[in-house]
């Protein structure tokens, strides 16, 4: 196969066998750190971004992603036609308290409509027991998160008693908020902190607790294919001319604090990568000082400076293309077999509520671009030692040789 003649000449640098042990041994500590430097930045990057797709799947499935505040047919039919809008549900929220024999409780009441919830709702398909569609306008049904069943000692056909101060009446002994008594009809269990803070109960039945009618209270919940496609889809909802509330105004922090926390995590990594890739340097001012004779023999038979600064830069990518090279097939293995490897090595994170271990996420896009840092700093570092190899002078190197 044809080469150009610097890269012949680079390549064969890289990979000639005999030479200085001290430079090889440099070049092959190079070549490990940037390996395992990415090798790590795939596998914690993979692993944040599966807690990060736990967190988005757990609390933003039981918060809505979207509430437009209108239930005009003519309305939800347009909203049903939007970009990422993948199913809408009429939906009724107010703040209230619930009370068993034993003990008053803090809770989010969502009034929901079961029989237009989508299937694949998170809640709809982590009940443990009973199901949303026993929710029927009427029969005061409730649903409720296992941690808070356990709190209040709760089970199905068990009574509950729940109030709502936004819907209170002032009588000659005070305020009272409205009541009614509910029924458990079932209990679910997603895995998320807000397990024991929302409860569902029918439409009809939210609407009659706060003394009001359902089509002056409800609002329309969307559900997107993508909850991080918030904003998009929140300037079509405006350009309609209605308004809207969504999940950053409850869960913005939370995620916040989780997407510093791995952009973090990754900068740390990408420095270690760096401090590796910067290994190449010495190594090829070493190689320079050891070749200044072959380079001045080189120029003399009229090798250009930018054809020898592209010998040096050949030599010294080489090791960083192995090191990422490496880095790459680590990184994926690593990721695919984490959990079998903690469990081989006795120790058990069970990250996730379904005990399924450290959740894992491999993003594609994501490995492309530590692919390209990773080789853009090894061809940084380069540049400096072939440089430095174009500045020698022939006549002088010849001499000292």
């Amino acid at each position: 196969m044809f080469y150009p003649i610097s890269a012949f000449i680079g390549l064969r640098y890289a990979r000639a066998s005999k030479g200085n042990p001290f430079i090889a041994f440099i070049n092959a500590f190079s070549v490990a750190g940037i390996a395992l430097g990415l090798t790590a930045l795939i596998t914690v990057s993979s692993v944040m971004n599966g807690f990060e797709g736990e967190l988005k799947k757990r609390i933003l499935g039981i918060n809505p992603h979207m509430l437009v505040h209108t239930t005009a047919a003519d309305k939800v039919e347009q909203l049903n036609q939007l970009p990422h809008v993948v199913a809408s549900s009429a939906m009724i929220e107010t703040q209230g308290l619930l009370q068993s024999p034993r003990t008053l409780h803090g809770v989010m009441i969502q009034g929901i409509a079961p029989q237009t919830m989508p299937d694949n709702a998170i809640i709809a398909s982590h009940m443990m027991l009973g199901e949303l569609g026993e929710l029927k306008s009427g029969e005061y049904g409730l649903v409720l998160g296992r941690p808070l069943a356990s709190l209040l000692g709760l089970g199905l056909g068990d009574k509950v008693r729940l109030l709502s101060a936004e819907a209170s009446v002032y009588t000659p002994l005070g305020q009272v908020p409205s009541q009614r008594q509910f029924v458990i009809t079932g209990v679910f269990d997603v895995g998320s902190e807000l397990d024991d803070k929302v409860v569902l109960i029918h439409l009809d039945d939210a609407a009659r607790l706060l003394r009001g009618k359902t089509e002056e209270l409800a609002a329309t919940r969307l559900f997107l294919d993508d909850a991080f496609s918030w904003q998009s889809v929140k300037g079509q909802v405006d350009e309609l001319g209605l308004t809207s509330s969504n999940w950053r105004e409850r869960q913005g922090p939370l995620f916040d604090a989780v997407n510093m926390e791995k952009n973090m995590m990754a900068l740390m990594l990408v420095l270690i990568i760096a401090v590796a890739a910067f290994n190449i340097v010495s190594a090829m001012v070493m190689v320079v000082s050891e070749k200044r004779g072959d380079i001045a023999i080189l120029r003399t038979q009229g090798l250009s400076g930018a054809s020898l600064i592209r010998v040096f830069m050949i030599n010294g990518l080489y090791n960083g293309l192995k090191g990422t090279l490496f880095g790459l097939l680590g990184g994926l293995l690593l990721s695919n077999q984490l959990n079998p490897l903690l469990g081989l090595l006795g120790i058990h994170l069970i990250a996730t509520p379904d005990g399924e271990g450290l959740p894992v996420e491999i993003q594609v896009h994501q490995v492309a671009l530590m692919l390209f840092l990773s080789l853009l700093l090894s061809l940084l570092a380069t540049l400096y030692p072939a440089m430095r190899a174009a500045r020698v002078q022939p006549a002088q190197a010849l001499r000292d040789e």
